[in-house]
């Protein structure tokens, strides 16, 4: 049976000296990385090219670490291969989830689902990517409380494992744009006809200028994918429903302008309305008898 010497493990000169080493190595590194991060600091103000950089080096500097200390340790450890070996199983096992994340975070920078800067949604969080790391995402959310889409201030970190479990959507890859519709509901005595043109006066003119590069954009992403819309340009569809005559209008939009070209939108189609006595809004109301 092999002795505690023939494995290595005696704590002699040899094995202080790797581990004065090993400590010499992590400082090494974590230096290295420190002097690194204030060059760039100082060499740049654009604040994408500096968590690149931070990305880059907190990747980077794990791995020479581990190898580093690896090649100081490598002959320590050179009998007990059996022993790592069903260690290893062991951890496997124990961190089964880490080890999941771990190859979510492959997944992420090979196939590249989203990168940093893209608005997404993860199952129901959604938000923008604000940071990437080995186990774990992090989203800026919007929406939730708030309307429209917009910020809630509130951050969000998710498992890296959730990407394979989770269903993904992603506002800035491929087809840019999104479809939003304005709802307007009239009186069935009101001139839908006129109300109709004017809403659709006002659609081209907030969701109009983006049809060209909507159209370049349909091309790209139809080289990757089958995505087909017969028309790009703003419509305006109408439905008899029980308390009024409702218009729906339907543009395409800048997933982050959702809320103001709707704003703009109604502020236009109130002031146009509101010269036309022949067009009214429907609304609920009670009668007491």
């Amino acid at each position: 049976m092999p002795s505690i010497h023939n494995l290595g493990l005696h704590l002699d000169a040899d094995f202080h000296s790797k581990v004065i080493l090993s400590v010499i190595v992590l400082l090494a590194v974590w230096l290295i990385r420190l002097l690194i991060l204030r060059l760039v600091w100082k060499s740049t103000t654009n604040h994408k090219v500096r968590y690149r950089w931070k990305r880059a080096l907190s990747y980077a500097a794990p791995a020479c670490l581990f190898l580093f200390v690896a090649l100081v340790w490598i002959n320590a450890f050179r009998h007990v291969s059996t022993f790592l070996g069903l260690l290893s199983a062991g951890i496997a096992i124990a961190l089964k989830d880490l080890l999941e994340n771990m190859a979510g975070w492959l997944f992420i920078v090979i196939r590249k689902p989203f990168a940093v800067g893209d608005r997404v949604q993860i199952g129901d969080d959604r938000g923008d990517i604000i940071d990437i790391r080995l186990f774990q995402f992090t989203i800026l959310e919007i929406g939730n409380r708030i309307d429209a889409e917009q910020s809630t201030g509130r951050i969000i970190h998710i498992p890296n494992g959730r990407i394979f479990t989770m269903p993904q959507a992603n506002y800035d890859q491929g087809f840019r744009y999104i479809w939003n519709e304005v709802r307007v509901r009239l009186t069935f005595d009101s001139n839908w006809q006129h109300a109709r043109e004017i809403l659709l006066e006002v659609l081209n003119r907030y969701g109009g200028d983006v049809v060209p590069a909507a159209e370049q954009g349909l091309d790209e992403a139809s080289k990757m994918y089958y995505v087909h819309y017969q028309h790009l340009t703003p419509i305006v569809y109408i439905a008899l429903m029980e308390d009024g005559i409702t218009l729906t209008g339907r543009y395409l939009c800048e997933p982050r302008r959702i809320r103001s070209t709707e704003s703009a939108i109604w502020e236009d189609l109130l002031t146009a309305y509101a010269t036309h006595a022949d067009i009214r809004w429907a609304y609920p109301t009670r009668r007491l008898v």
